[in-house]
């Protein structure tokens, strides 16, 4: 039982130590490098899902060990939790000590004052009793108590006590912002949504299948969500000639909370890291693509227009590809089985300016100023009345495999170009707009992630430039009539850069009149 509680003892007190604590920090800082080196799945799923189809051997492994998860894996949690067990189990002592400190008296003086590091020995001409009430008076910012035995006077002055309290500023806040990014967590939810523009349908958050992807807190259900509508009325993106994006902006007019119940929407610039706040919800635009449109005439002379996104794939030139699904009309084959062989699909790559290497279609720049795709047309059972989730991105290749889906042609489309397939179907390629990627972001505690790292670097600043200092002063009868001996000794208690400096002007500061009087400087030993 014995070795039961003293194991127990000892193992908290590792625990609550500021080494372990300052250990379990650089292993939270370590163990977030591989959220920063593979993609995460609560941030883009789709790469997480190609990169583990890219990685037959290596990506079933990492997602085992919830590399695609990292902020809330096991490993990663349990470390977030000892780290803020260590910091309270450290910090909560030290606040306690720290409180006793201030309320305590300063400790008397040394019994030779010589024997300090900084000391000086002064013979004024004033009685002890008025001298020690003019020191404790020019000892104003310090806390200091004046002693009286007889005829010696002895003061005990201390400062710096802000050292500590900027010291324990911090690691408080330090717990109170792990505490805000927990909470973040908990009652927070992001959703990612793709908007077209240029008279796109828009979006509204009224619930989560609204979004194309959404990661709730562990306490969201849903239900809750702050109503917004948006449309994007426009977007422009400006290239440098290499094709780098120097810059998005897309107009947007929206509607929230309340103002869902009038007819007038608000008007907006959204640019990367410029989000739309409302409601306590912030709007991010991350990023933008195309969306082709394409027109399936059928046989019998019924049309069927469709806009779909297309994922880019080159990030550089905006080469993208995609997949569209088109049903007949039900007039056009009175027999369901009939209908569902006569379904087309689209899949192939598109290109904003397009570059031709034979009859292989690349893209040469990011901006549409010369559109092109390069599709293969499909006929068949698309998988559209399988109820099965399929990629918006690609087709189902196994449907490919066993004959489902035949292929027709592939032919490369400029904007406006059509082409004629065997049966008299006819495929055209009829406009592009872009597409916005948006972000809905809700962090009831993002004030206070705010406010605790505000206070944590003042916490620092405090505890990086204030010094503690302790100093004495014994004030006994001259050999003279009317006069006084001082002897006054100086203590360094954490930094002694520079203490020696300080303690001269100290000196001058306390007694003014000692420039004027015999002074005597002990060595210290002595």
């Amino acid at each position: 039982m014995m070795r039961t509680v003293s194991l127990v003892r000892n193992t908290w007190r590792t625990l609550t130590s500021m080494g372990t604590a300052l250990v379990l920090l650089f292993l939270l800082a370590l163990a977030s490098i591989p959220g920063a080196l593979w993609p995460q799945r609560q941030v883009n799923p789709t790469t997480v899902a190609g990169y583990i189809a890219d990685n037959p051997r290596l990506g079933p492994v990492l997602d085992r060990l919830q590399i695609f998860d990292v902020f809330s894996s096991v490993w990663f949690t349990s470390i977030y939790v000892l780290l803020f067990v260590s910091l309270i189990g450290c910090l909560t002592p030290r606040l306690v000590e720290h409180v006793r400190s201030l309320r305590a008296t300063p400790v008397r003086a040394p019994r030779n004052l010589t024997r300090l590091p900084k000391h000086r020995v002064v013979t004024l001409a004033a009685t002890p009793q008025a001298l020690g009430e003019t020191i404790v008076d020019r000892l104003r910012g310090w806390r200091r108590t004046i002693r009286r035995d007889g005829d010696t006077v002895e003061i005990s002055a201390e400062r710096g006590y802000l050292r500590e309290a900027g010291n324990l500023a911090f690691h408080f806040s330090l717990i109170g912002l792990l505490v805000s990014v927990a909470a973040g967590k908990l009652f927070g939810y992001e959703g990612n949504v793709i908007v077209l523009a240029d008279g796109g349908p828009g979006f509204c958050s009224a619930s989560p299948a609204a979004f194309d992807a959404f990661r709730p807190g562990t306490t969201v259900d849903g239900t809750g969500l702050y109503p917004i509508c948006l449309r994007v009325n426009d977007f422009a993106a400006d290239f440098l000639p290499s094709g780098q994006a120097v810059g998005f902006a897309a107009k947007i007019s929206y509607q929230a909370g309340e103002g869902l119940e009038s007819a007038q929407w608000n008007s907006y610039d959204l640019k990367v890291n410029e989000p739309l706040r409302v409601g306590g919800n912030r709007v991010y635009l991350l990023g933008h693509g195309y969306a082709p449109t394409f027109t399936v005439t059928f046989p019998d002379g019924q049309r069927r227009s469709q806009t779909l996104q297309w994922q880019p794939e080159e990030l550089q030139t905006l080469l993208s590809s995609g997949a569209m699904r088109f049903d007949p009309p039900a007039g056009s084959f009175p027999d369901p089985d009939e209908r569902r062989k006569n379904q087309i699909a689209i899949e192939g790559l598109f290109a904003p300016t397009q570059r031709l290497e034979g009859t292989l279609l690349s893209s040469a720049f990011p901006a549409l100023q010369d559109p092109a795709v390069a599709i293969d047309i499909y006929k068949g059972d698309t998988g559209l009345d399988t109820g099965r989730p399929q990629s918006i991105f690609a087709l189902d290749q196994r449907m490919i495999g066993q004959g489902r889906l035949t292929r027709m042609a592939r032919v490369n489309l400029s904007l406006g170009e059509q082409t004629r397939l065997a049966d008299g179907t006819v495929v055209s390629f009829d406009a592009v707009t872009d597409f916005v990627s948006l972000q809905v972001s809700h962090d009831p505690a993002q004030i206070w992630v705010l406010v605790f790292s505000m206070t944590m670097m003042a916490g620092l600043l405090v505890s990086l430039t204030v010094r503690r200092r302790r100093i004495w002063v014994r004030i006994h009868a001259g050999e003279q009539p009317g006069q006084s001996m001082v002897e006054m000794g100086g203590l360094a208690r954490t930094d002694n850069a520079g203490w020696g400096e300080e303690f001269d002007r100290l000196v001058l500061r306390l007694l003014p009149e000692a420039t004027q009087a015999p002074v005597r400087t002990a060595q210290a030993g002595t």
